[in-house]
């Protein structure tokens, strides 16, 4: 049974799970996933020890996390030495008023400071959720969601996510893990 190892950086949960239906996805087709934090003690990674490798992080304000950065600069031979891909979350994927061209920016940004070519690149829409954010982060967002067209109703909160084209992200990444 193929091991994958799934990283992923969430700040607010949406990644998570994203990185969750994925996990389930990728289980369903017979393979074993371990599913890790990012931030979970770096030290210990051990990508060798696995047939793939998935990693994803959301991005806030216009970056994805800089301890992020720098444990894919550490990993990247390992990362290149087996089947592997990056999924990016943010609003700009999607949402209300998307911009896939400023979404794409960001992954080519975090791509060229870490010197990483993943197999598969892939860029979900994440979630808005007010519940979570406190005052000022609440106030940030009301207005950065506003202008883009979106909801400010800090009573509820709003997600975006395709979930059927992060299926078909783990399906198609399980296709390149049989093929190589």
């Amino acid at each position: 049974m193929p091991r994958i190892l799934l990283l992923y950086a969430s700040i607010e949960g949406q990644t998570a799970l994203i990185a969750e239906r994925m996990a389930h996805t990728l289980r369903e087709t017979g393979h074993s996933v371990d599913m890790v934090p990012a931030d979970a003690d770096p030290a210990r990674l051990d990508p060798t020890a696995y047939d793939g490798v998935i990693i994803g992080a959301s991005i806030h304000y216009g970056n994805h996390p800089a301890f992020l950065r720098t444990l894919v600069r550490r990993l990247r031979g390992a990362l290149e030495a087996r089947p592997n891909a990056f999924f990016s979350v943010s609003l700009s994927a999607g949402g209300p008023r998307p911009k896939p061209a400023a979404a794409q920016r960001y992954i080519d940004k975090f791509l060229r400071k870490t010197g990483w070519q993943p197999q598969l690149v892939a860029s979900f829409a994440g979630a808005v959720r007010y519940s979570l954010y406190g005052p000022i982060k609440r106030r940030v967002m009301i207005v950065f969601v506003g202008l883009g067209g979106g909801e400010t109703d800090t009573s509820r909160d709003y997600e975006y996510t395709d979930w059927a084209a992060v299926e078909r992200f783990a399906g198609e990444f399980a296709q390149r893990l049989k093929q190589s």
